[in-house]
């Protein structure tokens, strides 16, 4: 089948100059369909077979863009539509109940051989290898029913039948504090990278220069479709700010009625401090093969709302709302969290023209 998008590759110099960054990548990168969502190289040669999985009917999916609540919503979820069977879910590792679809896209071929000439004499890490860069489909077609799968690529990416066929769960967060998160993670991974300092990191994602970005058309592609009764759009500041209240109407979108006792255990098990010491979520399949970099923040970090702060000078700062307010005239979007100039006082937060027009000439 004829993908519906193009797929381009990103100009040399620049993928050089990224690539000086994004050391995890040694052959480019690309940019996807109208709004160009960035990607590795190695997406163009999995990029039909994802379009093209077959989707069933009881197949859930975490979709959000990366750092957004997506393993703190794989947990939630895989409990409710699994009769919260916490026995199960704190002795098998998330990575096997709710795999990652396009994780082998993030691994290039030389890292791929890195990975397997440093476990070669040990089998279950080899195993672990395999499963890491085992392509999307084939990875899928393989799971039993009912299906739990995440992914970080937009929605116009994945099967065009998803929607009308499964559940999707879509999480989005304020892309500043994702955008911190995600910086992370990358200098955490060795198959990615990021640069030294996060402003280099920010200049770069704002121009949609980082995986899986163009991140606020990632979220507004969902939000156009919130309505659709296959689809739950939820925040993460809901989840942070009222936890009972998203397990009830996340519950209530899987067919699930908790007690209010599962509802208050689950919020036990999802606190924070609790989470970050679960093995089962906080133990990544990259960190059982040694793969990650030493000294960087660990896998589940802080999860604070407004942590950005703590990352921008008033520069960034200035920049920011001109990102934000520029790229959302034409939605109704907002975050619960937004505090963006000239925002009125009934929650509507309307964005303001005479703002963008007045700091246009800012740096």
């Amino acid at each position: 089948m004829d993908l519906p998008f193009e797929i381009e590759d990103v100009e040399k110099n620049l993928a050089n100059e990224l690539m000086q960054h994004y050391t995890g990548e040694l052959s480019g990168f690309v940019r996807v369909g109208p709004k160009g969502y960035f990607l590795p190289q190695k997406y163009k040669g999995q990029a039909s077979d994802i379009y093209n999985i077959p989707i069933r009917s009881d197949d859930v999916f975490v979709v959000t863009y990366p750092r957004s609540g997506t393993t703190w919503t794989q947990e939630l979820v895989w409990l409710v539509k699994n009769d919260f069977d916490f026995q199960t879910a704190k002795t098998t590792p998330i990575a096997a109940r709710f795999p990652y679809l396009e994780f082998s896209i993030l691994v290039h071929p030389v890292y791929e051989q890195i990975m397997r000439d440093e476990n070669k004499i040990d089998p279950q890490r080899l195993k672990i290898v395999n499963t890491a860069v085992l392509p999307s489909a084939e990875k899928v077609s393989k799971m039993p029913s009912p299906r739990f799968i995440k992914s970080h690529l937009p929605l116009s990416l994945l099967p065009p039948a998803l929607l009308d066929t499964a559940k999707v769960v879509y999480v989005a967060r304020d892309p500043r504090d994702a955008a911190v998160s995600h910086y992370h993670l990358s200098r955490l991974y060795r198959i990615q990278g990021a640069p030294k300092d996060f402003k280099t990191y920010w200049n770069y994602l704002i121009r949609g220069l980082h995986h899986f970005s163009p991140i606020l058309e990632h979220v507004k592609e969902a939000w156009r479709l919130r309505n659709h009764p296959n689809l739950l759009f939820v925040f993460y500041e809901e989840l942070s700010k009222d936890l009972p209240t998203v397990i009830r109407r996340i519950s209530k979108f899987l067919g699930k009625s908790p007690t209010d006792e599962q509802v208050e255990k689950l919020c036990e098990h999802l606190s924070f401090n609790n989470f970050k010491d679960n093995s089962a979520v906080n133990e990544m399949l990259l960190g059982k093969i040694d793969f990650l970099n030493k000294g960087e923040a660990p896998f589940i970090r802080k999860g604070k709302v407004g942590g950005w702060r703590d990352y921008f000078d008033d520069e960034m700062m200035q920049q920011a709302d001109r990102w934000l307010l520029e790229n959302l005239t034409d939605t109704d979007l907002r975050f619960p969290s937004w505090d963006l100039p000239q925002i009125d006082g009934k929650g509507t937060n309307p964005i303001n023209v005479e703002y963008i027009r007045a700091t246009q000439g800012r740096t």
